[in-house]
């Protein structure tokens, strides 16, 4: 199987080294200066130091014209903000090839609706929908850590696609000894797990860094999960899907792991810095910074109540400080679970 990986990012890195023993597999890098940083050192210095790369995986900066035509199933492994400028760069090469992309997250509103009183951000298959909506498209998800799957650590994801051929793509390019795969037809269940469980990663962060002991952890992951679910659930998602990996698997290994940087975000935060300032040190995209206000605005609509991505919106916007934010949420009225 030939695949092709657009985006030589952390994830995009450790998902190439993975699938090399078995498939034909090219990583592409916008900035040729990387690739040629990578042919070098034969490892991704900048995004996943540390990690070899394999003697047979080709590394690429050439035009997406050369590179897309001849893939079985490419890859999209950038951020949630330049999806839409690839679906509408790949589209018009991919013919009936599958394609699936790695963010997780809500697009920031666009500009031609930002004024409109209906305006809210999209989900990734919503994209996709809108710019290249006869692409047969998916994307993979759920619990890891690029670090831990280019270690080839035991590790399992969702692929999820209304497409049962996209599906079966990605479960014969990524599943193997150490990575299991599992198919999931549920778009959106896969995609508001895999946006909200950021904000909640940043929060659990804050909870710890503040240092509000386990029972809160514990309490916060909990109602987080409510959150999840209740907004999956209005937008039209199964309650199933967040008792999975992309749900209640992703939502626990991002908000307690180390390695996950929306934590490393929460946690700087209770520290006392500023956004800014945790942002320069990260060095890297945390992408729920990147989705919160658009998750929340996307609640609104639906009139569905966030009250943790509340707090985080407000903190991350400077509004109120991170004990600020415990102050509100402990003060909320009592209500049933």
């Amino acid at each position: 199987m030939k695949l092709l990986i657009l985006g030589a990012g952390a994830w995009g890195t450790a998902l190439a080294i993975q699938a090399s023993p078995r498939h034909e597999v090219t990583l592409w890098a916008r900035h040729p200066g990387l690739v040629d940083d990578m042919r070098s050192r034969h490892v991704n210095q900048r995004y996943l130091p540390g990690q070899p790369l394999p003697d047979n995986l080709t590394l690429s900066a050439a035009a997406l014209s050369e590179c897309v035509p001849t893939a079985d199933l490419v890859v999209l492994g950038t951020p949630m903000s330049a999806l839409r400028d690839m679906l509408l760069a790949t589209a018009p090469l991919l013919g009936e090839r599958p394609l699936a992309w790695l963010c997780k997250g809500f697009e920031a509103v666009q500009p031609s609706i930002a004024n409109t009183h209906a305006a809210f951000g999209l989900l990734a298959h919503e994209v996709q929908q809108q710019v290249a909506p006869q692409m047969k498209a998916g994307m993979l998800s759920g619990p890891s850590f690029a670090q831990e799957v280019a270690a080839r650590q035991p590790a399992a994801l969702v692929a999820a696609s209304s497409h049962a051929g996209v599906r079966d793509a990605l479960v014969q390019a990524f599943h193997g000894d150490n990575l299991r795969v599992y198919a999931n037809e549920d778009m959106v269940g896969v995609e508001v797990g895999g946006a909200v469980k950021n904000l909640m990663a940043i929060a659990t962060g804050m909870c710890d860094g503040l240092q509000l002991g386990m029972n809160a952890r514990a309490a916060l992951i909990t109602r987080g999960l409510s959150e999840m679910t209740r907004l999956g659930l209005a937008m039209g998602a199964k309650a199933d899907t967040f008792m999975g990996l992309s749900g209640l698997g992703d939502l626990v290994l991002t908000a307690t792991g180390d390695l996950s940087r929306n934590r490393q975000v929460g946690l700087a935060l209770a520290q006392g810095k500023s956004l800014d300032q945790v942002l320069q040190a990260l060095g890297h995209v945390a992408e729920g910074v990147y989705s919160a206000h658009t998750v929340l605005q996307r609640a609104q609509h639906l009139g569905v109540d966030m009250p943790i991505t509340q707090a985080v919106v407000s903190v991350l916007q400077g509004q109120i400080s991170p004990p600020q934010a415990v102050s509100a949420l402990m003060g909320r009225g009592a209500k049933g679970e």
